[in-house]
């Protein structure tokens, strides 16, 4: 499981546990979802969109990698068979 989605996991769980609790008033609620907001984002997490980008990157990178070995394998087999 990816960051986000952990963190939208543990903030759906809160909310859901919140709303059945009536005794807490709306200003605890606020309270509490600033002090998980505060420590999520003291958490080494990224966003979705820079998940992905660097998934992209990442790709071109393998790609880039995979046909470069093509090259030199090539260039390897032409130098053994002169």
């Amino acid at each position: 499981m990816n960051p986000e989605d952990l963190h939208k996991d543990v903030l759906e769980q809160l909310s859901k546990t919140l709303a059945g609790a009536q005794a807490i008033s709306d200003e605890a609620k606020s309270h509490l979802r600033s002090a998980m907001m505060n420590t999520f984002s003291k958490l080494d997490l990224v966003t979705r969109e820079e998940f992905d980008a660097q998934r992209a990157v990442l790709l071109r990178s393998r790609e880039k990698i995979d046909a470069l070995e093509r090259q030199l394998a090539e260039l390897e087999a032409s130098l053994a068979n002169p």
